[in-house]
Protein backbone atom coordinates (compact mmCIF):
# COMPACT_ATOMS: atom_id res chain seq x y z
CA UNK A 1 0.00 0.00 0.00
CA UNK A 2 1.42 3.35 -0.82
CA UNK A 3 0.35 6.52 1.42
CA UNK A 4 0.58 9.67 0.01
CA UNK A 5 2.86 11.93 1.82
CA UNK A 6 0.28 14.67 3.45
CA UNK A 7 -2.06 11.70 3.63
CA UNK A 8 1.13 10.28 6.34
CA UNK A 9 0.69 13.96 8.15
CA UNK A 10 -2.49 13.75 8.45
CA UNK A 11 -2.72 10.56 9.92
CA UNK A 12 0.11 10.81 12.37
CA UNK A 13 -2.01 14.57 13.15
CA UNK A 14 -4.53 11.87 13.98
CA UNK A 15 -2.27 9.94 15.90
CA UNK A 16 -1.32 12.89 17.93
CA UNK A 17 -4.93 13.28 19.36
CA UNK A 18 -4.19 10.04 21.01
CA UNK A 19 -1.75 10.65 22.91
CA UNK A 20 -2.56 11.72 26.04
CA UNK A 21 -4.24 8.96 29.15
CA UNK A 22 -6.53 12.00 29.72
CA UNK A 23 -7.54 12.51 26.16
CA UNK A 24 -7.76 8.66 26.11
CA UNK A 25 -10.34 8.96 28.99
CA UNK A 26 -12.38 11.56 28.00
CA UNK A 27 -12.96 9.56 24.40
CA UNK A 28 -14.07 6.40 26.87
CA UNK A 29 -16.61 8.81 28.91
CA UNK A 30 -17.91 10.34 25.63
CA UNK A 31 -18.58 6.39 24.55
CA UNK A 32 -20.94 6.37 26.52
CA UNK A 33 -22.81 9.48 24.95
CA UNK A 34 -22.56 13.23 25.18
CA UNK A 35 -21.65 15.21 27.98
CA UNK A 36 -21.21 18.88 29.08
CA UNK A 37 -17.59 20.06 30.60
CA UNK A 38 -18.38 20.00 34.22
CA UNK A 39 -19.97 16.31 33.95
CA UNK A 40 -16.08 15.04 32.87
CA UNK A 41 -14.48 16.96 34.81
CA UNK A 42 -16.29 16.23 37.80
CA UNK A 43 -16.05 12.23 36.49
CA UNK A 44 -12.18 12.40 36.27
CA UNK A 45 -11.53 15.08 39.21
CA UNK A 46 -10.25 17.70 37.23
CA UNK A 47 -10.84 21.43 36.55
CA UNK A 48 -13.28 22.18 33.98
CA UNK A 49 -10.11 24.51 32.28
CA UNK A 50 -7.95 21.43 31.93
CA UNK A 51 -11.04 19.32 30.68
CA UNK A 52 -11.69 22.68 27.94
CA UNK A 53 -8.04 22.21 27.16
CA UNK A 54 -8.25 18.51 26.37
CA UNK A 55 -11.03 19.34 24.56
CA UNK A 56 -10.12 22.03 22.49
CA UNK A 57 -7.15 19.76 20.94
CA UNK A 58 -9.85 16.75 20.40
CA UNK A 59 -12.10 19.38 18.10
CA UNK A 60 -9.42 20.44 16.33
CA UNK A 61 -8.24 16.61 15.33
CA UNK A 62 -11.63 16.10 14.42
CA UNK A 63 -12.37 13.81 16.89
CA UNK A 64 -15.17 15.01 18.76
CA UNK A 65 -17.94 17.38 17.92
CA UNK A 66 -20.48 19.78 20.44
CA UNK A 67 -23.72 20.76 20.43
CA UNK A 68 -24.74 23.85 21.89
CA UNK A 69 -28.02 24.07 24.12
CA UNK A 70 -28.04 27.12 25.73
CA UNK A 71 -24.87 28.41 27.48
CA UNK A 72 -23.92 24.73 27.70
CA UNK A 73 -22.04 22.88 25.04
CA UNK A 74 -22.17 19.00 24.52
CA UNK A 75 -19.74 16.41 23.48
CA UNK A 76 -19.73 13.48 21.73
CA UNK A 77 -17.34 11.72 19.40
CA UNK A 78 -17.21 12.53 15.91
CA UNK A 79 -18.86 9.28 14.48
CA UNK A 80 -18.38 5.54 14.79
CA UNK A 81 -14.39 5.78 12.98
CA UNK A 82 -13.46 6.75 16.74
CA UNK A 83 -15.14 4.12 18.50
CA UNK A 84 -13.26 1.88 16.07
CA UNK A 85 -9.98 3.22 16.79
CA UNK A 86 -10.23 2.81 20.65
CA UNK A 87 -11.24 -0.54 20.30
CA UNK A 88 -8.65 -1.50 18.19
CA UNK A 89 -6.12 -0.11 20.26
CA UNK A 90 -7.81 -1.50 23.41
CA UNK A 91 -8.04 -5.15 21.16
CA UNK A 92 -4.11 -4.69 20.29
CA UNK A 93 -2.87 -4.03 24.18
CA UNK A 94 -5.46 -7.21 25.48
CA UNK A 95 -3.24 -9.52 23.00
CA UNK A 96 0.21 -7.42 23.34
CA UNK A 97 0.67 -7.10 27.37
Amino acid sequence: MQIAPETMHRIAALFKGFDDPTRIHILSLLIEGERCVGEIADTMNLTQSAVSHQLRILKAMKLIKYRRDGKNLFYSLADDHVLCILQTGLDYININP
